[in-house]
């Protein structure tokens, strides 16, 4: 099986073109779409969706995720073996999520170009004429010492500044998703907070845990933690993104009373 990660949308056809190339390449794959709609050049998003995607497969899954906003430059394009399955991504922080569940078994960068679409890839679309069809070879069976060259571990572009900052009282996470109803995901894991009475400090606002979303009135704040397992800030059957004005990457504390 195959799963696709992008920022690409689905109003072009790059998305589909990828899914002609492998199905050429291996007409019995699966092919699953996680998400094209991860905000453009967004890497955290695309290290959080993928995360939150790979333990919900079976093993040996090839996750193909493409988030690259230096494509066509020189940074590598890399495949990681891990306990689940496998990642072919641009080597630019994309993999963080998943190394904070599962180390490494293999590091590949993907250099062979006899498996590449051709041997002058455009400059602007790897997705077609590289990571299509190196994962569609691994889907049949070509080794990833076949494909490229071995990496240490230590090549793997990690992002920065992705853990929360854990006070005495107090922790201060940052927002790194936004799902499509404008929920709030921070990454404050709900470790972090086991037997601990809690809650989100926002302006002025104290913001109490609830268990599920109708706990409160419609259109109030509340906190939980979600189906992902970090504190989430949302509003029931409202915005919180568009409510509390906020990104990907601003602040959230935590106090812990």
């Amino acid at each position: 099986m195959i799963t696709l990660l992008t920022d690409f949308g689905l109003q072009d056809v790059y998305v589909g073109v990828m899914k002609g190339i492998i199905k050429t390449i291996n007409p019995d794959i699966d092919i699953i779409d996680l998400t094209h709609n991860i905000p453009p050049q967004n890497i955290i998003a695309a290290s959080f969706a993928l995360a939150s995607a790979v333990d919900f497969f079976p093993d040996d899954t090839i996750h193909l995720t493409i988030v690259d906003p230096t494509v066509g430059s020189d940074r590598k394009i890399v495949a990681i073996a891990f306990e689940k399955g496998y990642i072919i991504c641009p080597n630019n922080g994309i993999i963080t999520g998943v190394l904070n569940k599962y180390q490494p078994q293999q590091v590949y960068e993907l250099t062979n170009s006899n498996y590449w679409l051709n041997h002058n890839p455009s400059n602007t679309f790897h997705g077609r004429d590289i990571f299509a069809p190196m994962t569609a070879y691994l889907s049949k069976g070509i080794g990833l010492e076949t494909l490229g060259h071995n990496l240490n571990q230590e090549d793997l572009v990690i992002l920065d500044n992705i853990h929360p900052i854990i006070k005495e009282k107090e922790i201060i996470g940052s927002i790194q998703y936004i799902d499509t109803y404008g929920n709030l995901i921070t990454n404050i894991p709900s470790k972090m907070l086991e037997n601990k009475s809690w809650y989100v400090q926002e302006g002025d606002n104290k913001i109490f845990p609830q268990f599920t979303y109708s706990n409160i009135k419609k259109k109030e704040l509340l906190t939980l933690i979600g189906s992902h397992g970090y504190v989430e800030i949302a509003i029931n059957q409202g915005n919180a993104k568009i409510i509390l004005n906020k990104e990907y990457g601003d602040f959230i504390t935590v106090k812990i009373e």
